[in-house]
């Protein structure tokens, strides 16, 4: 009898680090290293498609998708940039008023 070894869930889920990266767009400023984001949630999510799906992926409450960085190895998380929702449409109106 065939016998698995190791874990093979790792093979189909990403754990995805969020950060809050609105500061950047409310001081008009470069990005920082991600280590200097809040992070505002850890998951696990099926890895099948993941960079198509993010843009449109409601991944948490009140924040909208900006970017994301895809883990150099295996076992390494995925980082993905998230802004506040209230910001973002608030920038939106001051443009569109400009």
């Amino acid at each position: 009898m065939a016998k698995l070894e190791g874990n093979l869930w790792q093979y189909n889920f990403a754990k995805l680090v969020v950060l809050d990266v609105s500061d950047d767009y409310e001081l008009m400023r470069d990005p920082l290293p991600n280590c200097c984001y809040p992070v505002i949630a850890e998951l696990w999510v099926p890895r099948y498609k993941l960079p198509n799906l993010l843009p449109a992926t409601d991944l948490v409450d009140g924040y909208l998708y900006d970017w994301h960085q895809i883990g150099n190895s295996q076992g390494e998380p995925w980082t993905v940039g998230m802004v506040r929702s209230k910001l973002a449409e608030s920038l939106l109106a001051n443009y569109q008023s400009a």
